[in-house]
């Protein structure tokens, strides 16, 4: 991201800023957005994927008008879609490539009442690269039914999250456990679910596999910063 401030002759506080978004896994599969906003107002803006301005204030759309009858104008605002976003995008890409990040897990459960089976959502978040599994265990069985699961949802920063429900329906001497395979683990990490603690603490509890390689925070090389939204 590119951001300049300065101040107008007339005394206005303008704001440019100069956005690289990634639409998906390929570094190459970027776009590329140019905002003008004067006095925490947006005037204009500009899509790479559109090559058209786009005004939002009388004098934004007058200006964007003339600016989208130059071709000379439009051809050199897609500058920094080729040279910042989809060169340093792929550098950053690259570099991350080789670096695991160890998912965040997390085990909750949503009472549904006492004729009704019970919620239990095993999530995992912040990992690299994608492929994960996510499996149930039933006392160190794995539960083949009553369970569904999110697909790898993207963070839109190369990271991923996954969610997995389990209907549940409390049983004496039953144990049941949310287990995560994922790369960046030596081994599984398991989370078993406790019915004997209180709601606040069964969540913290996770008994993993001992000598798990710790993560990698994904590094970014460039100077540019990949955002979803403002």
């Amino acid at each position: 991201m590119v951001h300049s401030c300065f101040f107008s002759p007339d005394g206005h506080f303008i704001t440019i800023l100069d956005l690289c978004y990634s639409r998906g896994e390929d570094p190459h599969d970027v776009e590329d957005i140019w905002r003008a906003i004067s006095d925490l107002v947006k005037v204009m803006e500009y899509n790479s994927s559109l090559n058209r301005f786009t005004g939002y204030t009388p004098i934004g759309i007058h200006t964007a008008e003339q600016l989208n009858a130059d071709p000379v104008v439009l051809a050199s605002f897609q500058t920094p879609l080729h040279f910042f976003c989809k060169h340093y995008g792929a550098v950053a890409y690259e570099a991350g490539l080789n670096n695991n990040v160890e998912p965040s897990v997390h085990l909750s459960m949503t009472p549904h009442g006492d004729r009704h089976p019970s919620m239990l959502t095993c999530s995992a978040y912040k990992f690299y690269p994608k492929q994960i599994r996510v499996t149930w265990l039933r006392n160190g069985q794995e539960v083949p039914s009553n369970m569904t699961s999110s697909e790898e949802l993207a963070n839109g920063d190369w990271h991923y999250q996954i969610h997995s429900y389990l209907e549940y329906t409390p049983t004496p001497g039953e144990k049941i456990s949310c287990m995560v395979e994922h790369t960046s683990f030596t081994e599984p990490k398991i989370l078993h679910w406790d019915m004997s603690l209180p709601e606040s603490e069964r969540s913290k509890i996770a008994i993993g596999a001992s000598g798990l390689v710790l993560g990698v925070v994904f590094a970014y090389l460039s100077p540019m910063i990949v955002l979803l939204s403002l």
